[in-house]
C-alpha cells in the first residue's frame, strides 16, 4: 500500500516540527527497543542506526511517520490554518525556508538526564544516544538558516527549561506541559513576529480539545488517555487527572496509522487497563469494547503501559482480552508493556505513592506485585518493569524488602530496569541521585536487577527482535554476549555490596569496553 501525507503545498513551511534522531525511528518495529536510545554510547553511532534505529521513511523531507506527540501538535496547528509540516531531522534543508517562521521540536530526553539515561551514563560514564542525537539537531545550521523561531516541547522540555540552558541552546521558547493550547499560541506569536517567553509552562488541555492526528505516527501508537491521577510524588503524569478519549476517536486515529501502513494498533496510556474507569478499579465493559471495536479494524493490537494493581484488581480482564487477542491474531504470543514496580518497600509505598497501590493499600503492595505477575504469567503477558533507586527517606531495610521482592518474582518472564531517582513532580525540591550516593544495599539491588534480567533477556530478545524483522539471532550472539561478558565481574561485586566503580575512582563509569569484544 503507497502511504499518502496529507501535506499541502510545496515542501517548504511556515511552521516546521521534527525530533531528534532517536524519536524518528520505529526501531523495526520494536518500540521498546527505543529505550536504547537512553543507553550509554558503546556502540559506535552509525552501528546503532543500522541496527537498532533505523530512520523512518520519508519524501521531500518530510516523514512519513512521527512520534504520537509531534503528530497532535501538528493536527493542533492545522485546525488554527497554519501551514505546517513535519521534517525528517536529517533533511531540514529540504522542508525549512525562506517563509519558514517557527521550527518547533519534540523533545523527550534532550540532555539525557530521564531516569533511564541518567542511570546508566552514570554508571558507563558516556554520554547517551539521546543526548547525542538531540545535540546534533540543535546544532543543524539548517535550523537557523531563516532565521525562524526555535521553540522546544515535549516530555523533556523540563531539562531545557532554564533560561540560561535555552540561552546556551539557541533555544527561543520552552513549553513545559501540554501544548495543544499554550503551544499553538507561542507558534502563532513567532508566526507574527512577536516576543516570545523563554519559559512557558502549558494549559492542560480539555478533553473535547485534544485533536485527532491527521497522518501516521511512529509503530501504530494512539493516545487513548492521558493522566493517571493516581499522584505519585516522582511522576510528572500521574498529577494530572485522568482523561480517557472517545472510543470513536480513537478508532479514527487508528485508521490513519492503518491506512500510512501501520502493521496494528499500539494503545497509549499512563495504564491501558484503566480506560473509561471512574476510580482505581478498572471498568471492564469499557475496556473490553475497547478492544473488540480495534480489533475489527487490525488483528494486531498491542499496549504500552498498565499498572499492577488493575491487573491485580482485575485478573479476569487480562485473561478475557488475552482470548480476544488469541482469537483475532493466529501468530499471538505474547502481549509487552511496561509497568513500575517502583520498590517493595510499603513504607516507601505509603511515603511517595500511595495512589500506585489503588484499589488496594500500601501494605499489600508486595503481595499485588507477586499476585499480578501470577496472572500475567499465565496469560502471556511480560511485563517490562521500572524500579527506582534512591527516592527520598529509602534505608537498608526498604531495600532489603524491594530485593526480597525480586527474589518472590524471578521465576517469572519479565524485565526488571532499575533507576536512579530523577527530581521530578512532587520531588523538584530533591537532587538528582547519582551513582555516587550508592549504598552497599543499593549495588547489592542493582545486582538483583541484572541477575534477573539476565536470566531472561536472550529468549525475550530473540522473539521480540526476529519476530519484528531485526536481527534477533545476532544481537543475541553478539550483542548481548558481549554485555553479559562485560557486567558478570561487576555483578559479583555489587552482590558483596561493593562499588564496581571504585577502581576508576568512582568517577569514570564502568570500564566495558575493556572486555573481550571477539
Amino acid at each position: 500500500m503507497k502511504e499518502k501525507l496529507h501535506i499541502s503545498g510545496d515542501f517548504m513551511s511556515q511552521i516546521v516540527l521534527t525530533a531528534d534522531r532517536s524519536l524518528m525511528s520505529e526501531y523495526g518495529g520494536g518500540i521498546f527497543v527505543g529505550f536504547a536510545a537512553c543507553a550509554p554510547r558503546l556502540l559506535d553511532e552509525w552501528l546503532y542506526k543500522k541496527i537498532l534505529c533505523p530512520p523512518v521513511p520519508e519524501e521531500n523531507g518530510v516523514a512519513k511517520r512521527a512520534p504520537c506527540g509531534v503528530r497532535k501538535m501538528e493536527a493542533a496547528l492545522i485546525e488554527q490554518g497554519f501551514d505546517v509540516k513535519v521534517a525528517h531531522p536529517e533533511h531540514l534543508r529540504k522542508v525549512i525556508g525562506p517563509d519558514t517562521k517557527a521550527v518547533g521540536i519534540t523533545a523527550n530526553d534532550p540532555l539525557g538526564l530521564g531516569p533511564a539515561s541518567s542511570t546508566f551514563s552514570s554508571l558507563a560514564g558516556k554520554e547517551t544516544y539521546s543526548a547525542l542525537f538531540f545535540r546534533k539537531l540543535i546544532t543543524d545550521p539548517a535550523l537557523r538558516a531563516s532565521g525562524a523561531k526555535i521553540l522546544v516541547g515535549g516530555p523533556g522540555a523540563w531539562q531545557v527549561a532554564e533560561e540560561k540552558i535555552a540561552v546556551k541552546l539557541g533555544i527561543d521558547c520552552v513549553v513545559v506541559g501540554e501544548g495543544e493550547i499554550t503551544g499553538v499560541e507561542m507558534f502563532r506569536r513567532a508566526v507574527e513576529g512577536k516576543d516570545l517567553p523563554r519559559v512557558v509552562h502549558g494549559e492542560v488541555v480539555p478533553l473535547e480539545r485534544i485533536p485527532n492526528i491527521r497522518n501516521p505516527t511512529i509503530c501504530g501508537l494512539v493516545e487513548i488517555a492521558r493522566g493517571c491521577g493516581k499522584g505519585c510524588h516522582f511522576c510528572v503524569p500521574t498529577l494530572q487527572r485522568l482523561r480517557c478519549r472517545p472510543i470513536e476517536q480513537i478508532m479514527e486515529e487508528i485508521k490513519v496509522n492503518l491506512a500510512g501502513g501501520a502493521d496494528g494498533a499500539l494503545l497509549h496510556a499512563e495504564d491501558t487497563l484503566r480506560y473509561g474507569a471512574d476510580g482505581p478499579v478498572p471498568n471492564e465493559e469499557r475496556v473490553i469494547k475497547l478492544f473488540s471495536e480495534a480489533l475489527k479494524l487490525t488483528p494486531h493490537v498491542w499496549i504500552s503501559h498498565f499498572a499492577f494493581s488493575s491487573v491485580a484488581a482485575k485478573p479476569g480482564l487480562v485473561e478475557k482480552i488475552t482470548e480476544m487477542l488469541s482469537s483475532a491474531d493466529d501468530g499471538f504470543s505474547y502481549l509487552a508493556g511496561q509497568v513500575g514496580i517502583e520498590t517493595g518497600s510499603p513504607r516507601i509505598v505509603e511515603r511517595h505513592m500511595r495512589g500506585k497501590a489503588l484499589p488496594f493499600k500500601p501494605e499489600e503492595w508486595p503481595e499485588v506485585v507477586v499476585e499480578a505477575h501470577k496472572v500475567l504469567a499465565d496469560n502471556r503477558w511480560i511485563p517490562c518493569s521500572t524500579l527506582i533507586i534512591g527516592l527520598p527517606g529509602e534505608g537498608p531495610e526498604d531495600t532489603a524488602k524491594t530485593i526480597e521482592l525480586l527474589d518472590r518474582i524471578k521465576d517469572y518472564v519479565s524485565l526488571i530496569v532499575p533507576l536512579f531517582m530523577v527530581p521530578l513532580g512532587g520531588l523538584g525540591s530533591e537532587r538528582f541521585f547519582q551513582a555516587k550516593d550508592m549504598r552497599p544495599d543499593h549495588w547489592q539491588l542493582m545486582a538483583a536487577c541484572l541477575r534477573h534480567d539476565f536470566r531472561w533477556v536472550d529468549a525475550l530478545a530473540e522473539d521480540y527482535l526476529s519476530s519484528r524483522g531485526l536481527k534477533g539471532l545476532v544481537i543475541k550472539e553478539g550483542m548481548l554476549r558481549v554485555l553479559k561478558r562485560a557486567i558478570m565481574p561487576y555483578i559479583k561485586l555489587m552482590e558483596e555490596g561493593i562499588n564496581p566503580l571504585a577502581g576508576n575512582g568512582g568517577r569514570s563509569g564502568l570500564n566495558i569496553h575493556s572486555a573481550d569484544h571477539s
